[in-house]
């Protein structure tokens, strides 16, 4: 399946409660989002497996990847499309191994340090940030802002997406910076309409094409 971090979409319980989970997901799916995360860190594997296996049935035939936030054995139980892990969140060349080749690995980066020791052929993207302070991590590191984000892309051996606190009105200092994308969550998911959040950072990625030619 072909890696297209344009508009990468993290799911969050509670802002999703409103419209149901597989709901608010492929509506965001219609409105552009290229790559969706399943992330919960109150589900237990149980309720996360199933969660899982209801949006990889809905995803089906439209091209977007499943990716699970954390979680090892739950992306292995519902055949998700890839596994998304934060720095304390388990070992990279473990999680290759058990999920094989073809799956696919991001890893959360922060800083230069992080950089320096990961193994870029175990991994296929990093998730760079927070590029602003967002209230759905609290526990987050310092922001980086677009300076901070365009100096890690610039260190970075693989492709990117942006994450923390971005809007529409950002993709194009995102792509300025070098990221392949941005990843939101309360900017799609926290929305009345989450299909037309989407594609608002569709167009914005359509007038930054535009402007670049």
């Amino acid at each position: 399946m072909p890696l297209d971090l344009s508009l990468y979409l993290i799911t969050d319980r509670g802002l999703c409660a409103g419209q149901g989970l597989v709901e608010t997901v492929m509506a965001a799916v219609r409105g552009g989002v290229t790559i969706v995360q399943l992330r919960d860190k109150y589900a237990s594997d149980a309720e996360l497996i199933d969660q899982a296996r209801q949006l990889k049935a809905a995803l089906a035939g439209t091209g977007v990847p499943l990716i699970i936030n954390d979680r090892l054995e739950v992306a292995l139980a519902a055949g998700a499309d890839g596994l998304h892990i934060g720095q304390d969140d388990g070992d990279v060349a473990k999680a290759r191994a058990a999920l094989g080749p073809e799956t696919i690995l991001g890893l959360s980066v922060q800083t230069h340090a992080q950089l320096a020791c990961l193994d870029p052929g175990a991994l296929d993207y990093l998730g760079l940030g927070p590029v602003f302070a967002t209230p759905s991590k609290h526990d987050h590191a310092a922001p980086l802002g677009f300076e901070g984000l365009a100096s890690l892309v610039a260190a970075s051996p693989l492709p990117a997406v942006a994450i923390g606190g971005l809007k529409a009105e950002h993709v194009a200092a995102t792509r300025d910076a070098g990221a392949r994308g941005l990843a939101v969550i309360s900017a799609i998911c926290g929305t009345p309409d989450p299909e037309l959040a989407a594609q608002a950072f569709s167009a914005g990625s359509c007038h930054r094409s535009a402007d670049v030619q």
